[in-house]
């Protein structure tokens, strides 16, 4: 990710676009968010949306016209607090993992409250793994879920023949 929004950004600073400060910023507080907010046992869900946001800007100056994001958010209460990095690595995977189809790699993701819970849907374009290898990204996640959540969470991740999906659903009480 890294490696490729700094090409992009060369590409910008060389064609002399008005968006290089803006991709400047976004990366600016997207790596301050991900090297330092980390180290805190919790920020505000607002936080974590709005590097998300950023973390998708950024995406769409790389990808361009092949890419299209949905990002629908249904918050009801403004000072939730979520463990830092629980949903940006999920959006990275969709990125990283999602496959274009007919030269488009599509990516939906709904976040929503509920007096009760936390919900967060994301899925991509993709192309079912023939493969047995997994790889330890979503391992890791899931560890982390436990260490943080224990049992109190409920992580749905599913492979169809052209989507990705995984649903995460945490109860209040453990956020």
């Amino acid at each position: 990710f890294l490696f490729n929004t700094l090409n992009t950004l060369y590409g910008f600073a060389i064609t002399k676009s008005d968006n290089t400060p803006d991709i400047i910023l976004k990366l600016s507080n997207l790596l301050d968010y991900i090297l330092y907010q980390v180290e805190k046992p919790n920020v505000l869900l607002t936080d974590e949306i709005k590097h998300i946001d950023d973390y998708i800007a950024l995406e769409k100056m790389r990808f361009q016209d092949s890419l299209k994001v949905s990002f629908s958010k249904e918050i009801n209460q403004k000072n939730i607090q979520i463990s830092p990095m629980l949903l940006l690595p999920f959006v990275e995977n969709a990125f990283k993992h999602g496959v274009q189809i007919n030269g488009v790699l599509n990516i939906d993701m709904q976040l929503k409250t509920t007096n009760e819970n936390f919900i967060f849907l994301i899925k991509n374009s993709s192309k079912k793994a023939n493969s047995t290898q997994k790889g330890i990204g979503l391992k890791n996640i899931l560890k982390r879920l436990k260490m943080q959540y224990q049992n109190s969470f409920d992580l749905v991740i599913t492979s169809e023949e052209n989507q990705f999906k995984v649903q995460l659903e945490i109860p209040f009480k453990n956020v």
